[in-house]
């Protein structure tokens, strides 16, 4: 049996379990911890430092997967979703390695979570084009064609009618704004339309905390898409950072 240890950094929380690499499944208790007020870069590290800490099956063969929000190019954080904008142009997977003592895998979380879909599953062995969105704090997207990551995809960034979709349409905009299921439906609604009419897909998996409650929101859609709530749930994204932690186990210089 082939395992990792899977780090999913949010906006709110940050979380990791050890993972079967064969099977996806877990094989530890999912620790977890918020997110420091801010999301400072230091104190995000030492967090993440500090939950890693937890984990006696860790060792120097352990690969380690971290997924965090963020376009991910080369190791480095192009943009900031809900954190400080300090780590924009960040060099975050050097910051991680020399604070963890260890190689690490890095990548944008809704791309983790896509991931983990595509080999574990909703869009196991699914042809042709899946888009993996995560309704959380804000949206995550990612685009699966036949079982390839196209990384960095940020469709939650949408505009509809001059608007930022994630702002009004993410599972924090229903809690902020206090929605019903219907009003939170339409305004999904006219985004996975929007989706369909760019990118034709195939499938949509809904992932986040949000898609335990998918009886209550997904039946109300209309699209010519099918779309079911993912496998996973809101494990995706530790799942699927473990999945590309192998080759991983060096220590960094």
């Amino acid at each position: 049996m082939t395992s990792a240890i899977g780090i999913d950094i949010g906006g709110t929380g940050i979380k990791a379990a050890l993972v079967d690499l064969d099977t996806g499944s877990l094989l530890s208790d999912r620790h977890k911890v918020p997110t420091p007020e801010g999301g400072e870069p230091d104190d995000v590290v030492k967090a993440v430092v500090g939950l890693v800490s937890e984990f006696e099956e860790l060792d120097e063969e352990t690969p380690v997967g971290v997924c965090f929000p963020a376009v991910v190019r080369g190791g480095r954080t192009m943009s900031a979703a809900n954190v400080s904008d300090a780590w924009i142009g960040l060099e975050a997977e050097q910051l991680f390695e020399k604070a963890l003592g260890r190689g690490i895998h890095f990548i944008n979380d809704a791309d983790a979570a896509g991931v983990a879909e595509a080999r574990y599953g909703a869009a196991k062995d699914v042809p042709g084009l899946v888009i993996m969105t995560t309704l959380g704090t804000g949206i995550g997207t990612a685009l699966i064609n036949d079982g390839r990551l196209v990384p960095n995809a940020e469709l939650g960034h949408l505009e509809i009618d001059g608007v930022d979709w994630e702002t009004v349409a993410s599972n924090g905009a229903r809690e902020r704004a206090s929605l019903s299921w219907t009003e939170w439906a339409g305004r999904l609604q006219r985004y996975y339309e929007r989706l369909e009419a760019y990118l034709s897909p195939e499938l949509f998996v809904v992932g986040g905390g949000v898609s335990k409650q998918h009886e209550d929101f997904l039946p109300l859609l209309e699209l010519d898409t099918r779309i079911v709530p993912a496998a996973l749930r809101n494990n995706s994204g530790i799942m699927g950072a473990a999945a590309l932690a192998e080759g991983s186990t060096l220590h960094s210089s």
